[in-house]
């Protein structure tokens, strides 16, 4: 019989083939079928020559017939195998459906995933506050939701994004865009994250340019606003430039900001009204659309029309206003009365006005209840009788009527804090509307003149992180304060507790010493202090404090050359050079009265100044004539004004009192003026020009025990 050797049996082949069709499985695998042959060193059986290729060492066993047999994976198999566990009939799968299916079982997949960009959910968030903006022009609410947003160290991007979408918007949203930018500097985006953002915008001109045809000139013009709204240092553009590639289109945005805008005349008031101006309205504006909307609604009827008016004001910090006219509306027409409540409370459960704002307006009418009863005699009792039907619908908090008004059932503290928050309120609505007047009703309506230097104190802190405008609203303010409502002590003692505090304000103020050094020196400019007054705020400050310090400064700045002129333009001049304006206007008119001028004409143009609280001038200023010129005919004018109301009684008060305090460094010039002035007080005490007190003070001081003749 002949050999077999050489050749291979039916079962090698049927091994063979079965190995040659696990090849492409086995390629899949770490180890290539070569490296595992390579491991482990199989051979054919003796006698043959052929390869096994293709077969693990863990498929292969030998029979024990000395054949060759494959092995099913977990010994199932083969002849001469025990077989596998549990071996059934037909091919094993898995069955989800299975009590003990396990997951794990299950072959692995690698699935692709997208791994999000915080960045990138950033910018999409801020797009849509941004629409929302352009379409609301609520700045509030525009910052409420950034502050919400979170990722602060993003701001740069949402700078870029604003500012790249206004661009290619009208005009409209170009100047909304710049007035949101002045308003979120420094409350809700820092300088340093300011100056980023234009970086970034400056960087990306060349893009823009592809998409906005004019985007160069409209991305100066940009940068020129930020300038001139005091966002932007002037030093930027150098340093901008600085970074840029020579010829990019941002070194090209610098140059014609510098020098085609920010470098022309007057250019602050081109830049600003190239767009069309601000988008804020004045206190006064708002004041007369909400009397025009209430009438309209009183005619019509339309709740709904009533509402949308309201909404569209944009002023939810002004609602208080709303709630007092619309009840003073239903006390002054009582047929008007349910369509008032009704707007009211629809008003207040479609959180358009909110419960604070809602018990901010009843606690104003409360307020000026006496006042209203002498045009409405049944305010009172209409009041108490409206106050309930709102607790009662929901739309007034039962808190209400727990006010803290009476027998000091609130803790001081607690009333000292109240009164923070409020001024708080009315300090940011005189930033808003520059309305002095209705600042000082307002303080006046608080009723709480032991809390003035608390006021004071409030409202520097809070010009000092604002822009230069807002400086100098403060400091034109104070002038004011102080000729109407608040005392010397007030204001000494107001600045004593900002020098107190001052380590603890320079850490939210870097420059807060300087700051409030100026505020100091503006405040002698401007008559509120004098320097004695610094010598008393220096003296309750320790001496090696941050105040005391400050205190110096303030001298040496009102010890330099030209110190009125530099001081009162520390901050751009603004608003407060109507303060100095005023002072030479005054002069002018008061020279022409006494060459022979009529008294009738004097008052008119005291009238006309429209500065009442600033008649302390007049009254200072013709003093001062009156005994530079040995001439008494400025007391027919003061006369005059007091009888006509033109000057009251306290600023008449006000005036000799400054004349007063300035009594020595005037008998330099006028040696009788001591003498003089006692004759002047003595015939305003009989005039009843001056407050009691003011007789009383001069009495004890014993520089004014003499009298003059005229």
């Amino acid at each position: 019989m002949a050999s077999n050797e050489g050749f291979l049996t039916n079962e090698q082949r049927e091994v063979l083939k079965i190995a040659s069709q696990n090849v492409e499985i086995l390629s899949s695998s770490p180890k290539s079928p070569t490296s595992l042959l390579s491991e482990h060193n199989i051979k054919a059986p003796a006698g043959g020559k052929a390869s096994t290729a293709g077969i693990a060492v863990r498929h292969v066993r030998r029979s024990h017939s000395g054949k060759l047999v494959r092995v099913k994976k977990d010994g199932a198999g083969g002849k001469g195998t025990w077989g596998k566990l549990l071996d059934t009939d037909g091919e094993s799968h898995l069955d989800r459906n299975d009590p003990n299916y396990d997951s794990g079982e299950e072959p692995y997949q690698l699935v692709g995933s997208t791994v999000s960009d915080p960045l990138d959910e950033y910018k999409k968030a801020v797009v849509s506050i941004i629409e929302e903006y352009f379409s609301t022009g609520d700045v509030e609410l525009a910052a409420s939701e950034l502050r919400e947003l979170g990722s602060s160290e993003y701001l740069p991007y949402f700078i870029k994004r604003l500012v790249s979408i206004a661009m290619d918007r009208h005009d409209k949203e170009k100047e909304m865009a710049s007035v949101l930018l002045s308003a979120l500097y420094a409350d809700v985006i820092s300088p340093s994250q300011i100056q980023d953002g234009f970086f970034l915008l400056l960087e990306s001109a060349d893009d823009l340019a592809v998409d906005i045809l004019d985007a160069v000139d409209i991305l100066a013009l940009f940068l020129a606003r930020a300038v001139v709204d005091d966002i932007v240092p002037p030093a930027f553009l150098t340093r901008a430039k600085k970074g840029l590639p020579e010829s990019s289109k941002g070194v090209q945005v610098i140059q014609i900001a510098d020098k085609s805008y920010l470098s022309a005349p007057h250019h602050a008031e081109l830049v600003e009204k190239r767009w069309g101006g601000s988008t804020h309205i004045t206190v006064e504006e708002v004041k007369k659309k909400i009397a025009d909307l209430l009438r309209e609604y009183v005619e019509n009827g339309d709740t709904i029309e009533a509402c949308r008016c309201i909404r569209e004001l944009g002023v939810s910090f002004f609602h208080h206003e709303v709630v007092k006219r619309s009840l003073v509306l239903a006390m002054e027409i009582r047929t008007a009365e349910p369509l008032m409540l009704k707007l009211l409370k629809e008003a207040a459960e479609e959180g358009l006005i909110s419960s604070s704002q809602m018990a901010k307006g009843f606690s104003r009418l409360a307020e000026s209840l006496d006042d209203l009863a002498l045009d409405i005699p049944s305010a009172k009792a209409l009041f108490h009788s409206l106050v309930p039907k709102a607790i009662s619908e929901g739309w007034l908090d039962a808190s209400f009527v727990k006010s803290p008004v009476e027998d000091g059932e609130v803790p001081d503290d607690a009333k000292v804090r109240r009164y923070k928050e409020e001024t708080v309120t009315i300090i940011h609505e005189y930033f808003l509307s520059d309305d002095i007047p209705e600042l000082i009703q307002s303080l006046v309506d608080l009723g709480t003149p032991e809390y003035n230097s608390i006021f004071l104190k409030k409202l520097i802190t809070l010009a000092m992180d604002r822009k230069n405008r807002e400086k100098e609203m403060a400091s034109v303010l104070l002038a004011s304060l102080h000729s109407e409502i608040f005392s010397s002590d007030d204001i000494a003692n107001g600045f004593v507790m900002l020098l107190e505090s001052a380590e603890d304000t320079a850490l939210d103020i870097l420059d807060a010493s300087n700051e409030l050094a100026l505020f100091l020196a503006r405040a002698v400019i401007d008559d509120v202090l004098v320097p004695h007054n610094l010598e008393e705020i220096s003296s309750k400050l320790p001496l090696d404090s941050s105040g005391s310090e400050t205190v110096r400064m303030a001298r040496a700045l009102l010890s330099a050359r030209h110190a009125g002129e530099r001081i009162l333009r520390c901050w751009g001049g603004g608003s407060g050079w109507a303060v100095e304006d005023a002072k030479d206007k005054i002069l002018k008119l008061l020279e022409e009265y006494e060459s022979g001028g009529v008294v009738a004409e004097a008052c008119q143009c005291i009238r006309d100044l429209g500065m009442p609280f600033f008649n302390h001038e007049v009254v200072k200023k013709a003093l001062v004539m009156a005994m530079e010129k040995k001439n008494d005919r400025m007391l027919d004018l003061l006369q005059e004004c007091f009888t006509e109301g033109l000057i009251t009684i306290n600023q008449m008060t006000k005036g000799f009192g400054r004349i007063k305090d300035g009594l020595d460094d005037l008998a330099l010039d006028i040696p009788n003026a001591e003498k003089k002035f006692s004759f002047y007080v003595e015939h305003a005490q009989k005039k009843g020009w001056l407050l009691p007190f003011f007789g009383s003070s001069a009495a004890t001081d014993g520089s004014l025990t003499q009298t003059a003749a005229p």
